[in-house]
């Protein structure tokens, strides 16, 4: 591998300070980045947009001095503008589709000195917890090419797990950055609603959020340190934070009342991985002093999947609905995968009074959630109620509706709960399944528990960590 050979034993910090230093110039990360890329891109399928000349151009005319000044970095090919390349969304059916501005989001990475050399492969329109969109193909995990990487955010975790960029962008509206971290063994941070801006092309955002998949606690507590904050007009912003959120990575967060749950909807089965991973967590979440007991959040399982569908519905109709207005003419069936065209047909369906008595049941379930975590700091859970799955397993080309989403929901009964609530919730790469698979495990808090969630992470990560740990399919 060409650039410098310790490249992917570092983090987004690291890497940025060995650069700040002389160590280790720019260019040479990059072409340790473009290099990884280039190996493990024929297993993976983790990019669908190559942005190497951008990189160039962007070194060339010298990157700002951020907190990440010359680190290499990817997008997700979703909801995320950069202005003059593609956005794709997942879809044939915005193949050609070119912004002309950045998104806010970019405005914010670039400014701490980001450099992007890549968009990463999603599903379609972000509706899938596993990455295999018609229009680019499946994209697998290097943990076990037989299994997904999870979705929506699969292609940017499966880069940063295979060792090319340190972090990748992902965003997050029903589970999207916790599923795929757990699947690829990374840490994944949900923000609470309003923390980082998701604008100016998409005007509401209630239940997805943008951050990133990344290697190590201190890596997500410094993005959000370069990326929050109130974005003008927006009509959602996170409660003011006290310091920095890299300052929460040696702050002791004290004795700590945690939740725990393993319940999942009627009918359905928690995977005996994910009840040993919560239980070994448990206990050791107990010796570090805290106090662990179970207790069930009031969650209405047979209203959640429902209310999280039909909102991404009106979603996905919206966005079909704008690519439709810009080329004049409506999508094609061979442009659009079954379930997204059927999911756009029950978000048309849709009155404005049935969605906006939705939004208030959204609302009235967040203030239920807040209720529960006035007597509880954290809520843990498994991130997923079984281990990676088989590609293949879990499709948009099936025309079979409801069998689709009830096997979505079977498999991520915890991770829409706080898209739903707004709170912010981490999944943490704690444990492995017998057959060398990533098992995550997810803590929850209270709205604008940012803190909270990355001092909590910090003090897991020192007591088990597992920044050493390898996948199969590695760069360099």
């Amino acid at each position: 591998m060409s650039g410098f050979k310790e490249y992917a034993s570092h983090d987004a910090v690291g890497l940025a300070a060995l650069i700040a230093k002389g160590d280790v110039t720019a260019e040479e990360a990059l072409e340790s980045a473009l290099a990884g890329m280039a190996e493990v891109q024929p297993k993976l399928n983790a990019v669908v947009h190559d942005m190497e000349a951008e990189a160039c151009r962007t070194l060339a005319a010298g990157v700002p001095d951020g907190p990440f000044a010359g680190v290499p970095f990817m997008l997700k090919d979703l909801n995320l503008n950069y202005a003059g390349q593609p956005t794709g969304q997942g879809s044939r059916f915005y193949e050609g589709f070119v912004p002309d501005r950045d998104s806010e989001l970019v405005v914010r990475q670039k400014a701490a000195g980001l450099v992007v050399m890549a968009k990463t492969n999603t599903p379609e329109f972000g509706l899938c917890a596993t990455t295999e969109p018609v229009a680019h193909g499946a994209a697998p995990n290097p943990w076990n090419l037989a299994h997904s990487c999870g979705g929506s955010s699969g292609g940017s975790a499966s880069a940063v797990a295979a060792g090319v960029v340190p972090a990748a962008h992902a965003t997050d509206g029903g589970g999207s950055i916790r599923i795929p971290a757990a699947c690829c063994g990374l840490v994944g941070l949900k923000t609470t609603r309003g923390r980082n801006p998701v604008g100016p092309d998409i005007g509401e955002s209630l239940i997805s959020v943008g951050h990133v998949v990344c290697r190590t606690v201190r890596d997500t507590a410094h993005f959000l340190d370069a990326t929050a904050g109130p974005e003008l007009g927006a009509p959602h912003a996170g409660p003011a934070s006290e310091g920095r959120f890299a300052d929460a990575l040696a702050r002791d967060p004290g004795a700590l009342r945690i939740a725990v749950t393993t319940r999942v909807p009627a009918g359905r089965n928690l995977d005996p991985a994910c009840a040993s991973a919560i239980e070994a967590t448990a206990a050791l979440l107990a010796e570090m002093g805290h106090t662990v007991e179970a207790a069930d959040p009031p969650i209405d399982y047979e209203w959640m999947g429902p209310a999280w569908r039909r909102f991404s519905a009106v979603n996905c109709n919206l966005n079909l609905a704008r690519r439709a207005a810009a080329l004049g003419r409506p999508a094609r069936n061979d442009e659009l995968e079954p379930i997204t065209r059927l999911t756009a047909e029950e978000g048309a369906a849709m009155s404005a009074t049935e969605f906006f008595a939705l939004i208030q049941e959204i609302h009235a379930f967040g203030r239920q959630m807040a209720l529960f975590h006035e007597d509880w700091d954290v809520l843990l859970t498994p991130t997923l109620a079984a281990p990676p799955i088989p590609l293949g397993q879990l499709v948009m080309t099936t025309e079979d509706y409801e069998d689709y989403y009830d096997r979505l929901f079977r498999y991520i009964p915890f991770t829409p709960v706080q898209n739903l609530s707004g709170q912010p919730a981490i999944t943490l790469p704690l444990n492995m399944s017998a057959d060398g698979l990533p098992i995550g495990v997810q803590f929850a808090a209270r709205f604008g528990g940012e803190a909270l969630l990355i001092a909590l992470a910090a003090r897991l990560e020192e007591a088990r960590p597992w920044i050493d740990r390898r996948p199969p399919v590695w760069a360099g």
